[in-house]
């Protein structure tokens, strides 16, 4: 149909720009304007909350942590819009992040904590009880979508009456990537993108007697399926 995806935008074109569901940062969306691109947003709308959380907090002079992972376009896009409005601006994979910028933390006794969609809340946990001893003043904005903590939650039951769980969807999807990190600890779990990976597992397949299959927000209906109209030949 026409639609091709791009990280920059060309200067010799004109024509619909869609905006993605991770978002993008003010500059993208101004560029795109002034190129004189009609601007279709497709921000997801809980990816917007948190946008707009972490400029509440930057606003309000807190030091912003945003956790998630750094190179993760929703990350980038709400670090950017943050940082329009302060330069106290952190973003934090992992505890060990946190605790390297303990000095600052100290400094500016008042924190403000936002999160990635997708991330465990596990990690938004962990991160709390790290802060507070830290902290005068902590301001914590749980955005992690309801629809991802279903996911998880409801994953987790699974795997406790499965054998093996399959995960389906792309290994650079981070609520697919966290739902296997989440059900490894609980059952035997694969992660696979398509069907054709499921031979690599045929002798851990054939040897499970319950089966969970799973997948990640953005996995198409049609792989899910693949998926499962290969698990059945078994």
């Amino acid at each position: 149909m026409g639609i091709k995806t791009v990280d920059e935008l060309p200067d010799n074109e004109t024509g619909v720009c869609v905006i993605r569901s991770h978002g993008a940062s003010p500059e993208v969306l101004e560029n795109a304007k002034n190129k004189g691109f009609e601007v279709v947003d497709l921000t997801c709308p809980d990816v917007k909350k948190v946008q707009q959380k972490a400029i509440q907090l930057a606003q309000e002079g807190f030091l912003l942590l945003i956790l998630g992972k750094p190179e993760h376009p929703e990350v980038l896009a709400i670090k950017a819009n943050a940082q329009l409005y302060s330069d106290k601006v952190f973003v934090i994979p992992d505890i060990e992040t946190l605790k390297s910028i303990e000095k600052e933390i100290k400094e500016n006794k008042r924190v403000g904590v936002v999160i990635q969609t997708t991330q465990k809340i596990e990690f938004l946990q962990e991160t709390v009880n790290t802060l507070l001893p830290l902290t005068q003043e902590l301001k914590v904005f749980n955005t992690i979508c309801a629809s991802t903590s279903m996911r998880q939650r409801e994953a987790r039951e699974l795997a406790l009456n499965s054998d093996l769980v399959i995960v389906v969807g792309s290994k650079k999807s981070a609520n697919t990537t966290h739902l296997a990190e989440i059900l490894s600890p609980i059952t035997k779990t694969i992660h696979i993108e398509t069907q054709d990976e499921l031979k690599d597992y045929s002798d851990l397949i054939k040897k499970s007697e319950n089966i969970g299959i799973t997948a990640g927000a953005s996995t198409p209906d049609n792989i899910i399926k693949s998926v499962i109209e290969e698990i059945e030949k078994y």
